[in-house]
């Protein structure tokens, strides 16, 4: 995630059609915590994608604020406009802990996630739109205390 020179985050869409441009996509996201606080969040499972690369990440307990964030925005940008990975159908809640991890050091990460024992709590008090790549924030906001 330094390479990325971006936080620990949580994706909830990626459009790449011309009809969602930043200003409606940063509308729709604040719509979506509209009067919620920041967000405390529990992990205590680490996992990975291994299609294309090898991506380690952090999965969230179940939280139904962000399913709820997930769904508001789903429903007020047509989810067929978004990557797959991110519609409705496939989501996967989870906070990135390292892209592309070379070939010669899958199996450690692999190794890392599946020994993890542990739990962990972060607080998420920003919600940012960013266009990629590279990573540039373009909105942002941060989320009353609770």
């Amino acid at each position: 995630m330094r390479e990325l020179g971006y936080r620990p985050h949580v994706t909830f869409a990626i459009y790449d059609a011309p009809e969602v441009d930043v200003e409606t996509a940063w509308r729709v996201m604040r719509a979506a915590v509209q009067g919620d606080a920041a967000l405390r969040i529990a992990f205590n499972r680490v996992r990975w994608f291994s299609h294309p690369h090898c991506v380690l990440w952090a999965e969230p307990e179940m939280n139904p604020t962000l399913s709820r964030w997930h769904a508001s925005i789903s429903a007020a940008i047509d989810p067929m406009l978004c990557r797959p990975h991110y519609r409705p159908s496939a989501w996967v809640p989870h906070c990135t802990l390292g892209t592309r991890i070379s070939d010669d050091r899958r199996q450690d990460a692999m190794a890392f996630a599946r020994a993890f024992v542990g739990r962990f709590h972060v607080v998420f008090d920003v919600i940012d739109c960013v266009v990629f790549p590279p990573v540039q924030i373009v909105a942002e906001q941060r989320l009353p205390k609770p």
